[in-house]
């Protein structure tokens, strides 16, 4: 019998220490699968985060750098001017990248480094124990706001995509998200174009991927995933905010 469907080569088979319902294993494999399908695993170097996906250089079957929390765009930076013909990645929260990381991912994509970031958005701060993220919603309750976020004390969510798009280094910024099979299948696509960019050497490429917490959000997966398509959603709309270059062709 035809086998369709198997673990990406750029995937070990090391069993995920993620929480049930959690997306973070997802994303993992999409990744892993753009990286086989355009033939790059032995010139791809991950970079792994502080937070739920630290340790990331374990599922993936390619060269990783750990970073200290929110510095993973200044080390992606350095091993890509380093190693200008391979392809460099980071992958990180929005506590990593949106918080303690803020000027680092700011200045990275001003610089217009040929790096692509992966950004998994899940609106809290997972590993620490579910306080309020830069991304948390208005209203959306965590243990450091236990009455929901008020715009009055907390401030604004920040949209971190369509901040960035706005710079002149970025060639690729795009959000996407995991809540069902169709918008997954986008998610891969917009990993791939995001990797293409960097291998065009065009700038940097940025995916903001929309994603679950039900252990901090106190949901069921099920749950999880239907909180994100209705409130989520609606302040952090889908689509590619800037397409440059090939990609865009």
């Amino acid at each position: 019998m035809k086998k369709i469907f198997t673990r990406p080569k750029a995937l070990t088979d090391k069993q995920m220490h993620y929480c049930p319902g959690c997306t973070h294993g997802v994303v993992h494999r999409l990744a892993a699968e753009v990286i086989d399908e355009l033939g790059i695993q032995e010139k791809t170097i991950g970079i792994a985060p502080v937070g739920c996906a630290v340790f990331a250089y374990e599922y993936w079957d390619i060269d990783c750098q750990q970073a200290s929390h929110g510095r993973a765009p200044a080390v992606a930076t350095g091993i890509k001017r380093v190693h200008p013909d391979s392809v460099v990645f980071t992958y990180q929260g929005d506590g990593d990248l949106a918080a303690i990381g803020t000027a680092e991912i700011v200045h990275a994509a001003a610089r217009g480094e040929k790096i692509t970031v992966l950004f998994i958005n899940n609106t809290i701060y997972g590993m620490t124990g579910g306080q309020l993220a830069p991304t948390t919603l208005i209203g959306q309750k965590s243990t450091t706001t236990p009455y929901g976020r008020d715009k009055d004390v907390n401030g604004y969510p920040v949209r971190m995509t369509e901040m960035l798009s706005v710079l002149d280094g970025v060639a690729y910024a795009a959000r996407v998200s995991v809540h069902n099979p169709a918008n997954i299948l986008k998610v891969k696509k917009a990993i791939k174009k995001a990797f293409e960019v960097q291998m065009n050497n065009e700038g940097f490429a940025i995916v903001e991927i929309l994603s679950t917490c039900p252990t901090n959000w106190g949901l069921s997966p099920v749950e999880a995933v239907k909180w994100l398509e209705e409130n989520m959603l609606p302040y952090y709309p889908l689509g590619e905010y800037k397409v440059s270059g090939e990609v865009a062709k």
